[in-house]
């Protein structure tokens, strides 16, 4: 291959997808895809069984990878808040509970023998948008198995060293004792009330509330059983304009859309691009359903008709990770390159 390549890696709590990104197309070949070792295929096992699971699977395929690919470097999007030196604080979606700081960079790179790139997946995701999104800050926000989100403002993700920062996911929206549970072991959070995973427990809940109701709604068609309902279902029943689907979805909206304009009241940005399986699933029925939850609440200081150019629809494909990663890292190799020649 005359081209030179990095091998990408998109780690989330459902998928691990591995590829080729061609430093001079910009684009993804070779895109794998395989079911990530963590907890949602070993429900129930420790936390640090299941970091080890995680880095063994990530060592042996993306070395194959590196191999195959003839690739001088790895950069990785992992589900988690990640420090600037690649140690992964947290993994809710993978692991579960928070456990030890896993020093994941240092352990690929130790195994793979290239340099290695770690970095939160929605902050890769939000290089894949800083052309198109141009100058203007952004907040990219994904809603599949859990909710992300990351600020890009004048250059650079919003993040401390430690990486914390656009974890809209883990605010807690409902204080009360009853609140869902999250997967990092809290309650009331942002992503247990409104990610893919949290509407359909929502789901579920609304149809032993009110049977009849649920009975009479296209989710029953595909599951007359409420505990069987699944997402696939749920999004479909939306997309038909079913009213009690879209009841159940609005009441995680209402909370996403709180979160929205806490952001914006909060340091001013006015564009939130939306990504992740279940949002992009219902596609453009989600953002006009969150942006009316928008215009209810209000962003003080906009008007309507600026409230409804908030939103947008990301690319409608599972790609964001492993481009973003791949002009991250294509980014700071010219810099180190530039460097080098001063």
């Amino acid at each position: 291959m005359s081209e030179s390549a990095f091998t990408v890696a998109d780690l989330g709590g459902t998928t691990l997808r591995i590829a080729r990104y061609g430093t001079d197309t910009d684009a993804v070949t070779d895109v794998r895809r395989t079911p990530t070792e963590g907890m949602d295929r070993h429900p129930g096992a420790p936390v640090p069984e299941l970091q080890a699971r995680v880095v063994e699977q990530l060592a042996e395929l993306a070395g194959q990878a590196v191999e195959r690919h003839r690739s001088s470097a790895l950069a990785l999007a992992f589900a988690g808040p990640v420090t600037a030196d690649g140690r992964v604080m947290a993994a809710p979606t993978v692991w579960g509970g928070r456990g030890e700081p896993l020093p994941l960079r240092l352990l690929l790179e130790e195994r793979l023998g290239v340099p290695v790139v770690v970095v939160n997946d929605l902050t890769a995701a939000v290089w894949r948008y800083v052309a198109t999104e141009g100058e203007q800050p952004f907040c990219l926000i994904t809603v599949s198995s859990g909710i992300g989100s990351k600020v890009y403002r004048a250059g650079e993700v919003l993040l401390d060293p430690e990486g914390h920062g656009g974890e809209l996911g883990h605010w807690t929206c409902d204080p009360s004792p009853q609140a869902p549970p999250c997967d990092c072991g809290g309650r009331g959070h942002l992503g247990g009330i409104a990610s893919g995973r949290g509407m359909q427990a929502a789901a579920r809940r609304a149809a032993l509330a009110d049977p009849a109701g649920y009975a009479r709604s296209r989710l029953a068609q595909g599951a007359p059983d409420p505990e069987r309902l699944d997402n696939r279902t749920l999004v479909a029943a939306v997309r038909a304009g079913d009213d009690f689907a879209t009841a159940v979805l609005r009441g995680g909206l209402a909370h996403l859309a709180s979160a929205i304009t806490s952001v914006f009241t909060s340091i001013g940005v006015r564009r939130y691009v939306l990504m992740g399986g279940f949002a992009l699933a219902i596609g453009p029925r989600y953002a006009e359903l969150l942006t009316e939850e928008l215009r209810r609440l209000g962003c003080f200081g906009l008007s309507d008709a600026e409230i409804r150019r908030m939103v947008v629809l990301g690319e409608p494909d599972d790609d964001h990770g492993l481009i973003g990663a791949g002009r991250l890292l294509t980014a700071r190799s010219t810099a180190r390159q530039a460097v080098a020649v001063q």
